[in-house]
């Protein structure tokens, strides 16, 4: 791919993911998100899945690229359990209860996108010439996002578990709802997103193709 094609993708993906954002924040999901699980799950789904994979190609490979930098900090594996700490510990009674609030609930979506962008970014990031062996890595933390996910989804699809509180969702139904967007929105979505880097990954020639266009990249800068 051209410098000039990888902008325009940037670009694109800028511009989607900026909308997603808009349409998330401004429209009726934020109110409903205080008093509503499902419409909470809902904007946690939207933004993970949808906003943070398009944030992280606009970044990814960019200048500002954080992998490119630090990539040994920037482990698809760690971040992955990164995400799922964070997500799991939003949805304790406690958290819930302060996600209750405008501020907190800021503060909840807005460190969920953050965890879902790292974990992006590092899956997408980093120079061309260790792409191919940091998707390996990526394929892997994106099926375990799916799989803690799946897991998130159904214990909340239990009436009686012992994790979540009784006032997490304003009915059970509320609940089931809100969790059943969970499992069709993140855990299927981080799951196809593994399966396609796995089939990009297995594809012949895609280590020497990217090696060879890095190659004639630098090539060409030097020129």
């Amino acid at each position: 791919m051209s410098v000039v094609a990888r902008r325009r993708v940037r670009t694109g993906a800028s511009l989607a993911a900026c909308a997603i954002v808009a349409a998330a924040w401004l429209g009726p999901l934020p109110a409903l998100a205080l008093e509503r699980f499902a419409a909470q799950a809902a904007l946690h789904v939207v933004l993970v899945s949808l906003a943070a994979p398009l944030l992280a190609a606009c970044i990814a490979g960019s200048p500002l690229d954080p992998v490119r930098r630090w990539a040994h900090g920037f482990s698809p594996l760690g971040l992955s359990l990164l995400q799922a700490g964070v997500a799991w510990a939003w949805h304790t009674p406690a958290a819930q209860l302060a996600a209750r609030a405008e501020t907190g609930l800021w503060l909840q979506q807005g460190t969920l996108l953050l965890a879902a962008v790292l974990l992006w970014v590092s899956v997408l990031g980093g120079d061309r010439t260790t792409r191919y062996e940091r998707v390996g890595a990526g394929i892997i933390a994106l099926l375990m996002t799916s799989v803690h996910m799946t897991l998130l989804g159904g214990s909340l699809l239990i009436a009686t578990s012992p994790y979540f509180g009784a006032d997490l969702a304003a009915s059970f139904d509320d609940r089931r709802l809100g969790a059943l967007l969970i499992l069709a929105g993140a855990a299927v979505i981080y799951a196809i997103a593994g399966v396609l880097l796995l089939t990009w990954l297995l594809k012949p020639g895609a280590s020497v193709h990217e090696t060879v266009s890095a190659g004639a990249t630098t090539a060409s800068g030097r020129s």
